[in-house]
């Protein structure tokens, strides 16, 4: 019995683990931090493995609160020094969009990272988030229509650049 969950919980963490690590990361700004959180939330998800109705939604709630005391820390931390800690790169996917996406208010940063990098449901993603599923989709609608505005603005500021120059 034993030897079957573990292969069960093994297969799902190979499938997981690096959307897992991507999203977080784009949801809290750090590489590192993200990972470490993980895997955090992936050992507290192996010993409750049985009970995990939705284990991906859980281990990223789970995740993402354990990277938030480890912000709130660091930032104790950093008052208690005297010295502010730098600024991360927004790491994971790159190009144009998610540094766009970096920009959006934390909820929403949050919705988009879940549905669109983690491939989850927005049944899911309200789970995650401990929202109801109408708050998720209403605010990936608020989400995809400030990205839609922001690429708008771009393509019009380099069409402008192409008059001038």
């Amino acid at each position: 019995m034993a030897d079957q969950r573990d292969a069960e919980f093994e297969q799902w963490y190979r499938r997981e683990h690096p959307g897992l690590v991507t999203t977080l990361a784009v949801v809290v700004g750090n590489a590192d931090l993200a990972a470490e959180s993980v895997d955090e939330a992936l050992a507290r998800a192996y010993e409750r493995w049985a009970g995990l109705r939705t284990p991906t939604a859980w281990t990223y709630r789970v995740a993402l609160n354990v990277a938030r005391r480890k912000q709130r820390r660091r930032s104790v931390e950093g008052r208690l020094l005297r010295r502010e800690l730098p600024a991360a790169a927004v790491p994971g996917p790159a190009g144009e969009l998610w540094l766009l996406v970096a920009d959006l208010p934390p909820r929403q940063r949050e919705a988009v990272a879940l549905r669109h990098v983690g491939h989850l449901s927005e049944s899911e993603v309200a789970e995650a988030m401990g929202v109801a599923r109408g708050t998720v989709s209403a605010t990936l609608r608020a989400a995809h229509q400030a990205l839609r505005a922001a690429l708008e603005a771009a393509d019009d500021e380099e069409d402008e650049e192409v008059a001038r120059g």
